[in-house]
């Protein structure tokens, strides 16, 4: 199987290519999983719940798409099997999950949510995304809008 291809894998915009490869239904779910640590086809579809044709078209879709890549493994007295790991272009998605779970959290709050959460490997302690300028300073949501940028700017 191949990455979907449409109107969205060649846009210009790179919020649509992003979507042409993150936006169909499990994909940022199985990259969730991923980052958890689970690797094995049992894992992410025990964890999900998904069926496995469509996680098996999933897990296609983010391997031919760079996020994840398969490394076979062997128990001792046992076949060859596939795991399925983040690449480097799947570890770069941290940002952008946890980003969605902190919007999640603000704005579709549950009372029995999940203890999901990005955390300083050092410390243990929770962390959190922001705009900041290039001086440093931190820029709040409202204060932020998107524009096209033009190359000639500064």
């Amino acid at each position: 199987m191949s990455v979907r291809t449409d109107s969205w894998s060649e846009n210009a915009c790179p919020i649509a290519r992003a979507m042409s490869v993150l936006g169909r239904r499990w994909s940022v779910l199985i990259v969730r999983e991923a980052m958890l640590g689970r690797s094995r086809f049992s894992e992410f579809r025990d964890r999900l719940g998904i069926a496995s044709d469509v996680l098996s078209a999933r897990l296609s879709d983010l391997v031919a798409s760079g996020i994840l890549e398969v490394v076979e493994y062997r128990q001792p007295s046992d076949r060859t099997r596939s795991r399925y790991v983040l690449t480097d272009a799947g570890r770069d998605l941290a940002p952008v999950l946890a980003a969605i779970g902190q919007w999640g959290h603000a704005h579709v709050a549950r009372p029995r949510s999940s203890g999901y959460r990005f955390v300083d490997a050092a410390t243990g302690e929770p962390v959190g995304l922001g705009f900041r300028r290039r001086d440093g300073e931190q820029v709040a949501p409202a204060d932020i809008v998107l524009t096209q940028w033009l190359p000639d700017r500064p």
